[in-house]
């Protein structure tokens, strides 16, 4: 399930709708049930958030925080997975830039903060080619296309 909070960022319905699917499917591929909320934020924001939790002081597009980080329980009680925070500013920036819809910038930008909650990273090689994959995986199952 989605909790999504846009402060005060007008959001299309169809992206809203498009988010929702994501974080199903990329949940239901990893047999996972639960709650992700996703922040819709501007490059300000999203670049105090970098700063204050990973010492890089410049905007990105997507930052992940598991529920369960640093933290050695089996399971998270109250089924929350974790938050995703996406600068909407960065994701127009870069659809533009890429010359594809925003519907699939978001979906992409999603994915890729869900699979981070779900353990995935891409710190080497190895870990990316496999996270790359699956994100590829998942957005050719909601037929998300450049």
């Amino acid at each position: 399930m989605l909790e999504l909070l846009t402060n005060d960022i007008a959001l299309p319905e169809d992206v809203q709708e498009v988010m929702q699917r994501a974080v199903e499917t990329a949940l239901k591929r990893h047999d996972r049930e639960g709650i992700v909320s996703i922040a819709i934020v501007d490059n300000e924001e999203i670049r105090e958030l970098n700063r204050d939790f990973r010492d890089k002081d410049v905007p990105t597009d997507v930052l992940s925080f598991p529920a369960d980080e640093g933290v050695d329980l089996p399971a998270v009680p109250d089924r929350f997975i974790g938050d995703i925070a996406i600068s909407y500013e960065r994701a127009c920036e870069q659809a533009e830039a890429y010359g594809h819809p925003i519907i699939r910038e978001m979906a992409f930008l999603t994915i890729h903060g869900c699979l981070h909650l779900l353990g995935y990273d891409h710190m080497n090689e190895e870990d990316q080619a496999v996270m790359f994959d699956m994100q590829n995986q998942l957005l050719k199952e909601l037929n998300i296309t450049r």
